[in-house]
């Protein structure tokens, strides 16, 4: 193909995916409102979110609706996408793509989980308490949501560490050997991230952070293990 051809057919990808997009949103716009029922329930009975200005709640309504049509339009963008570079792949290289995209989907919907379900009340609860006497915590909706998404997408990126792992493991940058004798400095860099992560000094929640976090790395040596390739001298 040549160069005009690649880029059409770039172009007819693109306009695929954005309206298996606008289609997802289409359909996210009804169920907007129950989404946004369960991010703001977390904040329990005495928390409150309010409006600042006067087409706030509509923006974030829209912006629910979004996020929930990303989700339903993921499948049909990950078909363009693979549809667009699969030709250009080697056949085991296609067979390693079609592993790792549904581990990786797997891990970040665990993480996102395990951040918005576990974690989140946790956090919530605590930066509601702090102070609490003298400050009456009322959050801007908007705020509130992209602290949420940000929060959660977090939790969930962090939770992709084995397969960054094993894909390093795979290019030769570190070995399972490495790995294990660097144990002591990694714990030192989840406990930095998880504290990073969650923007709290409660050491509890910090070890709700770390605790999972400790259990992929090691998942990750197992990985590691199973695809490591020594580079060529």
């Amino acid at each position: 193909m040549t160069i005009i051809e690649h880029l059409m057919e770039l172009r007819e990808r693109i306009i695929k995916a954005g309206l298996a997009l606008l289609g997802g949103m289409f359909i996210g716009v009804f169920f907007a409102r129950r989404f946004l029922e369960l991010l703001v329930a977390p904040l329990g009975p005495e928390g409150r979110i309010q409006s600042l200005k006067p087409a706030e709640n509509i923006i974030v309504f829209f912006k629910v609706a979004l996020i929930l049509g990303v989700v339903l339009a993921m499948p049909v963008i990950f078909y363009q996408f693979m549809a667009f570079v699969a030709p250009g792949l080697t056949k085991e290289e296609k067979r390693a793509l079609l592993r790792i995209v549904p581990a990786a989907t797997f891990l970040f919907a665990l993480g996102v989980g395990f951040g918005a379900f576990v974690i989140l009340p946790f956090t919530l609860g605590y930066l509601q308490s702090f102070l609490s006497d003298i400050i009456q915590p009322d959050y801007s909706v908007d705020y509130y949501i992209a602290f949420v998404t940000n929060f959660t997408l977090a939790i969930g990126g962090a939770f992709e560490t084995p397969l960054v792992i094993a894909f390093l493991a795979r290019l030769g940058f570190v070995s399972p050997d490495g790995l294990r004798r660097s144990r002591r400095y990694a714990i030192v860099i989840i406990a930095i991230l998880a504290a990073v992560i969650t923007p709290t000094p409660d050491p509890f929640n910090m070890m709700l952070v770390m605790a999972p976090l400790l259990l992929l790395y090691e998942f990750g040596i197992i990985l590691a293990r199973l695809t490591y390739r020594p580079r060529p001298s």
